[in-house]
């Protein structure tokens, strides 16, 4: 088998590795877009590179000042790189209160650049990249639970009576230090007769695992008709 070939098989493999290796991380936590997608964006772009520097091979001969033919071996890999931004921002879901995704959205731009340099024969630079890359990825999680992130959240809250009802609610969340009321919107449907608050809090992630308490305790306050905790737009 010729040489050239069984180096261009190698490249490919490898960027397949590569690129699946960073895929099985995603994969594991949940993202659609993991091992299969990973793979196929390295393979392919290392196969996009292997193509732009074999058409410049191919005609090289061709002098500048004898031929109107100007062949760039950048310009298949640059196009490659722009276009994963399309791929990255289908990745990407946005929230109320935050944005998911953008990670893989990151990783797949970097197995693009992975597969490219393997094509381009860049072979321990992909490498050491790929290992930077799945360290920080498995370390991000343990360096993650060790930092206190601050989240918004909208507490609602309609009942028959308004009187003490604001009073009360903010009793029961002052015994929670870590949640903070940045502000309250007032409702009163006429023909219902009930009144609706609702509550912008600012809290920390552990404060989450207070929320069925908190629930419970407004649900057993008079005349409450109905208690809903949902996500918040970031201010």
């Amino acid at each position: 088998m010729d040489s050239q070939l069984i180096s261009d098989i190698g490249k490919l493999l490898l960027a397949s590795a590569l690129g699946s290796a960073i895929g099985f991380e995603r994969e594991s936590h949940g993202q659609a877009a993991g091992f299969r997608t990973y793979l196929l964006v390295g393979i392919a772009s290392c196969l996009m590179m292997m193509l732009s520097l074999h058409m410049e091979e191919l005609f090289r001969e061709l002098a500048a000042d004898k031929s109107v033919v100007r062949v760039d071996p950048s310009r298949i890999a640059s196009y490659a790189i722009a276009s994963m931004g399309f791929l990255g921002a289908g990745a990407i879901i946005k929230g109320k209160g935050s944005v998911r995704g953008l990670t893989t959205a990151a990783g797949l731009w970097s197995v693009t650049g992975i597969g490219l340099s393997v094509g381009a024969g860049y072979i321990v630079p992909a490498i050491i990249t790929t290992v930077v890359i799945l360290g920080s990825l498995y370390l991000a999680y343990p360096v993650k639970a060790l930092t206190h992130r601050r989240i918004y959240t909208i507490l609602s809250v309609k009942a028959v009576t308004t009187e003490g009802l604001l009073a009360g609610i903010k009793d029961v969340l002052a015994e929670y230090q870590d949640l903070s009321i940045q502000f309250v919107n007032y409702h009163r449907d006429i023909t219902a007769n009930t009144v609706t608050y609702r509550i912008r809090l600012h809290h920390g992630d552990e404060s989450q695992k207070h929320w069925s308490d908190i629930v419970k305790r407004l649900s057993a306050m008079a005349d409450m008709k109905e208690v809903i905790w949902e996500e918040s737009d970031v201010p």
